[in-house]
């Protein structure tokens, strides 16, 4: 599998260098009034082509040429799967270079390749570990697949609302691949973690450009591509293994999942839309109220210093859900303590942060 890291990690790292390169003027569009926006400087939004350039060129290798890698994984697969996600990530590919592709029409791309994939792979969500719930999915005609769709179709669009800076949301999507394939191989599913490797590779290529240096971002595009990989792995890994806790994805996933929902309902609450974009997520408050000015005459040099040091306190925010999620994934009861400890301590950091509550320890 180290031989398909490393073909995915060259193909994405070559393409989002020549997208790095060719891209600069559309970058341009990208307007400097938007809310979410925390540099300095026209900088390409592509990183999340050559992310799905390099995984897919490592996907149809391991197709094509499976027995060498012992993954046993037929090319039909990983094409059909490719052609799949391809109308969500080509949305939002498109998205980033237009601005002009509405919240509402990349969520029905998103539905539309989860279903899809639900459809095409005879995806579903049969168990939840909650007794009551497994038995209204087994009452509603299609309610796996239903859950499935909007579980898959959903997860895109909260990956790309944790991908605020340099390095946060690409380093998150790498640690839960590298989870899902350990217990992959816990279970004996070679081509479930070959899947995650090739992913894991295409990601770090693309790491290489934007952290620290910033040049190029993953956009929506790239946040699609995580989260539509990530979510057909976790279906996949649950329905396919029985001794795995349906829960393990869940307190896997539970940082940017919790963090749209906390979005919603923070937004609902004040009566704006859902769709509407803030500066008021986790990670932007961090970086306005805990990670201090970095001494610089430059203002973008002073910038980008911040955006690089925001980044590893959310790393360890979200490595509080994925370590016990590696440890306990076969214990459902654990799994579900451990997603409430996170929530509540969550809602708890984001209090003393908005409250300007936060210990001196925290500000370095």
């Amino acid at each position: 599998m180290i031989s398909l890291l490393v073909l995915s990690f060259f193909v994405a790292a070559f393409a989002v260098m020549v997208f790095m390169r060719r891209a600069r003027r559309h970058a341009r569009r990208y307007g400097a009034d938007m809310p979410q926006r925390f540099h300095k400087g026209h900088v390409p939004r592509l990183g999340g082509a050559g992310i799905f350039l390099g995984m897919g060129a490592a996907w149809m290798t391991a197709g094509w040429y499976g027995d060498p890698f012992n993954v046993g994984w037929p090319v039909s697969s990983s094409a059909l799967m490719l052609l799949c996600i391809a109308p969500a990530v080509i949305g939002g590919i498109t998205e980033d270079v237009t601005q002009r592709v509405s919240v509402r029409y990349r969520l029905g791309l998103t539905l539309g390749s989860a279903l899809l994939l639900c459809w095409l792979l005879r995806l579903g969500v049969y168990s939840t570990g909650i007794g009551l719930v497994d038995k209204g999915i087994n009452w509603v005609p299609y309610g796996a697949v239903l859950l499935a769709v909007v579980a898959m179709g959903g997860l895109p669009h909260a990956f790309n609302i944790i991908d605020g800076y340099n390095g946060l949301a690409a380093t998150v999507a790498v640690l839960v691949c590298v989870a899902i394939s350990h217990v992959a191989l816990q279970v004996g599913d070679r081509q479930l973690a070959a899947m995650m490797v090739c992913l894991i590779g295409a990601t770090l290529g693309f790491l290489m450009w934007n952290y620290p240096s910033g040049k190029i971002f993953a956009g929506d595009g790239g946040a699609y591509v995580w989260g539509l990989v990530i979510a057909v792995a976790c279906v996949t890994l649950v329905q396919r293994h029985p001794l795995v806790s349906p829960w393990f994805p869940m307190l896997l996933l539970i940082y940017p999942v919790w963090e749209t929902l906390f979005s919603i309902y923070r937004k609902v609450a004040r009566g704006q839309s859902p769709g509407t974009a803030d500066a008021l997520h986790f990670h932007q408050l961090i970086f306005r109220r805990i990670v201090r000015v970095a001494f610089s005459d430059d203002e973008a040099r002073q910038l980008l210093s911040r955006n690089n040091r925001t980044s590893p306190y959310l790393w360890m925010f979200a490595a509080l859900s994925i370590v016990p999620a590696v440890l306990f994934w076969n214990n459902t009861i654990l799994l579900m303590i451990f997603c409430g400890v996170f929530v509540a301590t969550y809602v708890t950091a984001y209090l003393m942060i908005v409250r300007f509550k936060v210990p001196r320890w925290l500000r370095p």
